[in-house]
């Protein structure tokens, strides 16, 4: 396996610096990846790029639970992303879809037209994994210019998917790229690259860390319902980064 481009999902600066340690390539910058990814802070962004070299994907997505947002949420996406972009974000990701699940063309034309005035990569995220027609998608896209795809194949994880990945990428024939992300991992990395033919992979890697400071009184809990334990949360694991990144040929 020749070498393969490593992007690393990360939910902090944290998370960014680690994956630059262990030898990732890039970096898709979230906040709250319980909810698979909102936007990310500003504080967020200016400490990984002081911290790093790396370049740096900022996600936009205003809320959890779905991509078909009310004005004042898209009014937000997009505010987000000017400043993002204004403080060193190499590109955003996104998507829209409209109440259908068809791609939304409309906003989905503004992030876009934002990143290509920035110089910036724009990138449509794994909304396109709930589209009814994934080429009718893809030939939108391409309209719009944007650079690259981030999808499982439509199904759970990348390995369910893997050969509607390779598709969409002989349907795109290097028009855009195609980026497989979800479910990918150090026991399927070769078998993922060799299935799809993609040339880079997206990917977690995070390990379970523990903050003592709220063990004092069980019973309190901050987020909602679903109450996970408040002295427990998840980072990059440098270590496992590093061994993927050894395997795609650093």
């Amino acid at each position: 396996m020749g070498r393969v481009l490593l992007e690393v999902c990360c939910g902090s600066a944290d998370d960014v610096i680690q994956a630059h340690r262990a030898g990732a390539d890039r970096a898709e910058l979230n906040s709250d990846l319980f909810h698979g990814g909102l936007t990310p802070t500003l504080g967020a962004l200016a400490v990984a790029k002081r911290e790093t070299d790396m370049k740096i994907i900022a996600m936009v997505r205003p809320r959890e639970g779905g991509f078909c947002y009310t004005p004042a949420e898209f009014d937000t996406a997009v505010e987000d992303a000017k400043l993002l972009l204004a403080h060193g974000a190499d590109g955003l990701a996104f998507g829209f879809l409209r109440e259908d699940g068809a791609l939304d063309r409309a906003r989905t034309r503004v992030l876009a037209e934002l990143c290509r005035e920035a110089g910036k990569e724009a990138v449509f995220h794994r909304a396109i994994d709930v589209v009814p027609d994934w080429r009718a998608a893809l030939d939108v896209l391409l309209e719009l210019g944007v650079d690259r795809v981030l999808t499982s194949g439509q199904q759970p994880a990348v390995p369910q998917g893997a050969d509607t990945i390779r598709r969409m990428a002989d349907y795109a024939a290097g028009r855009i790229e195609i980026l497989p992300g979800g479910g990918i991992n150090a026991g399927n990395l070769e078998w993922v690259v060799a299935r799809t033919g993609c040339g880079q992979v997206h990917m977690s890697g995070h390990r379970q860390a523990s903050d003592p400071s709220a063990v004092n009184n069980r019973a309190i809990h901050f987020g909602s319902c679903l109450y996970p334990p408040e002295d427990l949360y998840r980072v990059v694991d440098g270590s496992y980064i590093e061994d993927v990144a050894a395997r795609l040929g650093r």
